[in-house]
């Protein structure tokens, strides 16, 4: 009696400006393999605590998700607060949101901050 995975070929398309306006206990959207989920009505369920939860709200969680190595029953959970995905044009720069704004205009070219 196994379930069949569902696929979400109509998800709604989301900019990361969008996402980015979700980050408190009334609103709280993440990101995960490009995916947005709004998990505002899973902060107190959630098992680690909803501190670690609205720590990523706005952001893109993959890492932090996948180095705590939740479970199968977790990932299939998660399919519950699916709302849509990043756009294209915006799941490139979402990989490295450290490195997002690293590159500042000096007027005369681009320079590199790393500082």
């Amino acid at each position: 009696m196994g379930e069949e995975k569902k696929e979400q070929p109509d998800l709604k398309q989301l900019s990361q400006e969008e996402v980015e306006k979700h980050t408190t206990g009334t609103s709280s959207w993440l990101v995960i393999h490009d995916k947005v989920y709004d998990v505002t009505k899973f902060l107190e369920e959630h098992p680690g605590g909803e501190e670690v939860l609205l720590e990523q709200a706005g952001k893109d969680g993959t890492e932090s998700f996948e180095d705590v190595g939740h479970s199968e029953d977790a990932r299939e959970l998660m399919e519950n607060y699916l709302i849509g995905e990043l756009r294209d044009e915006d799941k490139a720069s979402n990989k490295y949101p450290e490195k997002r704004d690293m590159w500042k205009s000096s007027g005369n070219g681009s320079t590199c901050s790393l500082s």
